[in-house]
């Protein structure tokens, strides 16, 4: 979340970037904070001057008995016990304001990079980069991967419903080995990199939501699980990043580089229509995801390298792509600058969004209270993450573009890992 004292300092920047996002009363929440952030320091402050009235107090009774003036000790003790009262209600009351500044912070979101653009939308992205040819599909080998998954009988969606409902695709033969080889060439790859590999849980309780940005902004899209107050993950960003919750690191550790496959729960509710169909938006879905936390000197170079990082991936996989650097208004609710990479769906004859990189700056690391010492201070990190990568639409993608008379043929690095070079 953002700091008041960075609001303070920088209030009209920070009015300018809210509404580049076109949140709504901008200025007005940010001068309720300020307001309420002069209201606990206000209530400190009398605090703090009864607080020293009673020290000096006490001074002032025990040189009192010490004289023998017993009677004037206990008067004046009693305006000790007045002290105490006082002292509490104020405690209380610092204690509500605490708790309204902070659930007013919960709801603003990161202020962006000041290469973000304002927009509403989609619409508004920045195309920042573009890679590979789109392929031409003959008109007898131009099948949705809906369709082809039918043909193929590699992915199975109505024994999905069956088990658990829409949204939870039950993968077979082939398919099943295109996703386990997916998953362990990006993890190499990752590897390779310089990533540390995580397996994290994949449920978390409150306050891991509460750290990386989900809750309260997302408590909708996220399963529940009531008895145990505990979350399925949207994403393995919220445990991996909350690996560093309440821990203090050294400069030379930074930066730090973990990658972790898992499985993502996303609820999804109100989607419908084409653009979902199939493999393009699931309730359960698996993802590989790495997570930097870095110098906020070297973050956005960190960003770059990780924009890098992912393409590379794509041209790995042979898949024509392209990057956005997204506009204000389709911004995630706790990035400062997001990439998103495309990769085309020839046989859908459009984009599927694929991965989001992005830097959150502090956003995170004040919720985590996620820190790193240098030349003896103590310095909030930068947290960044990215998809490396989200299976379904690559699926879908390798399905689609690689369809040919013989079958479906498979990109050559990951033969290796499937053993068949076909899906026929």
């Amino acid at each position: 979340m953002l700091q008041v004292n960075f609001i303070r300092e920088n209030f009209e920047k920070a009015v300018l970037g809210l509404k580049k996002r076109n949140f709504a009363g901008a200025e007005a929440a940010l001068n309720q904070l300020v307001q309420l952030d002069d209201a606990r320091k206000n209530i400190q402050l009398e605090s703090d001057q009864l607080q020293a009235e009673s020290n000096a107090i006490s001074k002032t009774i025990g040189k009192l008995m010490q004289s023998g003036q017993i009677e004037e000790a206990e008067r004046v003790k009693s305006r000790t016990s007045e002290i105490k009262s006082q002292v509490k209600a104020l405690e209380d009351h610092y204690a509500r304001q605490e708790n309204e500044l902070v659930q007013l912070l919960y709801t603003i979101p990161n202020i962006p990079h000041e290469t973000v653009v304002p927009g509403f939308g989609a619409e508004d992205n920045e195309v920042v980069h573009s890679h590979g040819t789109i392929p031409e599909l003959t008109p007898s080998n131009n099948l949705p991967h809906w369709e082809l998954i039918k043909k193929y009988d590699i992915i199975d969606f109505e024994l999905g419903v069956k088990i658990a409902g829409a949204g939870f695709p039950v993968y077979k033969g082939k398919g099943a080995r295109l996703q386990r080889g997916l998953v362990n060439f990006f993890l190499d790859e990752a590897t390779k990199a310089g990533y540390t590999e995580i397996q994290p849980p994949i449920l978390v309780n409150e306050d891991s939501g509460y750290g990386t940005g989900q809750l309260p902004d997302k408590e909708g899209q996220m399963y529940f699980c009531n008895e145990d107050g505990l979350y399925l993950i949207p994403t393995a960003e919220v445990p991996i990043t909350n690996l560093y919750r309440n821990e203090i690191l050294q400069a030379a550790d930074l930066p730090v580089k973990n990658v972790g496959f898992t499985p993502c729960f996303r609820r999804e509710a109100g989607s419908w229509g084409a653009h979902v169909r199939g493999l393009n938006r699931l309730h359960q879905f698996d993802k590989v995801e790495i997570v930097h936390i870095s110098h906020p000197d070297n973050s956005y170079e960190a960003l770059e390298q990780m924009s890098d990082y992912v393409q590379g991936l794509l041209q790995k996989l042979e898949l024509p792509y392209r990057v956005l650097r997204l506009c204000g208004g389709d911004m995630g609710f706790t990035s400062a600058l997001t990439y998103d990479m495309e990769v085309f769906s020839a046989a859908q004859e459009r984009w599927l969004e694929v991965s989001s990189v992005s830097n959150f700056e502090t956003y995170q690391a004040t919720r985590l209270k996620l820190r790193f010492k240098e030349d003896k201070k103590t310095i909030l990190a930068h947290t960044l993450n990215g998809s490396a990568l989200a299976l379904p639409r690559i699926v879908a993608a390798i399905l689609e573009n690689n369809q040919q008379e013989g079958g479906i043929k498979i990109p050559q690095v990951l033969i290796p890992y499937l053993g068949f070079e076909w899906i026929n």
